[in-house]
């Protein structure tokens, strides 16, 4: 069986018409079965564009972007791996701040920190953001705490943060 990567998405970046082709259909393809966790705005992003459905093709798990109520059943297996990419600046310093308003950064941050758990964060930032002061601040606790970090370029296929992953 394929191992279960948690492919975690913001809104950000194109993600409502980038997600499946350059990362879940080349996941996919490189044998990771997806768990799919997104922010609520990413999910409101890819309805509205119809790749919902689309996501949903490339998964035989739950697509989710809400917490499961008390008593129901866990819809993910615990992924060893976790992809969160597109993210954005504000997902990534919630990310490096603790803070989890939303299902995926409570997945994220449940897993940040165990050795037995692999995070890659694909950010989607303006060139400016590197100006902001706490910006740095916010990678550099990410790095310490073990999460590899790479930058999506606008201009460049996202499928490249793959290659950073382990093998399925």
């Amino acid at each position: 069986m394929s191992r279960v990567l948690g492919l975690v998405a913001a809104s950000c970046g194109g993600v409502e018409t980038r997600l499946c082709a350059e990362l879940a259909a080349p996941a996919v393809r490189r044998g990771w079965r997806l768990a799919v966790t997104l922010t609520p705005t990413a999910a409101r992003w890819l309805t509205a564009s119809g790749e919902l459905d689309r996501v949903r093709q490339f998964t035989d798990l739950e697509v989710r972007s809400e917490p499961r109520l008390p008593g129901e059943p866990r819809p993910h297996p615990d992924p060893e791996v976790f992809l969160f990419a597109p993210a954005t600046a504000g997902s990534v310093a919630k990310l490096a701040l603790g803070l989890a308003d939303n299902q995926a950064l409570t997945v994220l941050g449940d897993a940040l920190g165990d050795p037995q758990v692999t995070i890659v964060v694909g950010y989607s930032v303006r060139d400016t953001r590197f100006g902001h002061p706490a910006w740095q601040r916010h990678l550099d606790v990410l790095a310490s705490a073990g999460v590899q970090l790479h930058r999506l370029a606008g201009d460049r296929s996202w499928s490249g943060v793959l290659d950073l992953l382990p093998v399925s």
